[in-house]
């Protein structure tokens, strides 16, 4: 079996063991990398296609950063519909997701996860068969944008400024938006997925001195990687 890295999460139940990894396997597509939610919009929606040659259980939710949460434990403002639902190979299904209100910042975006978990069906497998049963869980980001926001996000990431704090680098964001680093290099070392929240610093795992070179990528809103540089003060 294959194993590469994505976002999407292999749950494989095995003599009680569950195992969380990535893989190519997964029969399910969700359109996108990210779900940008707009603060006046009614509703927003992701199509997800089955282009494996089975029909597939899913079951979706949203959760608030916690991957382990039970989908039925957990409270967020939003509605996601069909929260369950069987899906026919080469088919696809919309999911529908309505904000309804809760305590959010006005003046910076909020993030959530959204989750779609799917079950192949079952196979024929004789009786007394040794059985591997999988399920494929992809989470994706979901951006709740408050209306009129200052500055566009997509070139929040050449906002950010970099400095550093008891030798290691540190971002400040003071823009309004997450701000998604894909990977990060200063000095050769490499550091791998890093989510800046706005208005705030974030130390990273990476050394480095005033006058240093960093480097790397960022993902915009439509999942496009975009390479940049900066200097650390």
């Amino acid at each position: 079996m294959k194993l590469c890295s994505h976002n999407t999460s292999l749950i494989v139940t095995l003599t009680a063991a569950v195992i969380f990894s990535t893989c190519s396997q997964a029969s399910v597509v969700v359109s996108g990398t990210r779900v940008i939610y707009p603060s006046d919009a009614k509703e927003v929606s992701v199509k997800i296609n089955n282009v494996g040659p089975s029909p597939v259980l899913l079951q979706s939710w949203i959760d608030n950063g916690d991957t382990n949460a039970k989908p039925a434990a957990i409270k967020v403002p939003f509605v996601l519909t069909p929260p369950m639902n069987r899906v026919e190979p080469g088919k696809g299904q919309t999911l529908r997701i309505s904000y309804v209100g809760g305590p959010l910042p006005m003046d910076k975006e909020s993030v959530f996860w959204l989750n779609v978990l799917e079950v192949p069906a079952k196979s024929q497998a004789t009786t007394g068969e040794n059985k591997l049963q999988m399920a494929f869980r992809t989470r994706i980001k979901l951006f709740y944008r408050p209306k009129g926001l200052e500055g566009n996000a997509n070139d929040a990431a050449k906002m950010v400024t970099w400095n550093t704090l008891d030798g290691k680098v540190q971002a400040n964001n003071q823009t309004p938006f997450y701000v998604n680093f894909v990977n990060l290099s200063v000095n050769g070392k490499k550091l791998d997925n890093a989510m800046v929240a706005p208005r705030s610093t974030m130390v990273l795992n990476l050394v480095g001195s005033g006058g240093n070179k960093i480097s790397g990528s960022f993902v915009n809103d439509y999942g496009a990687v975009h390479p940049f540089d900066a200097v650390v003060k």
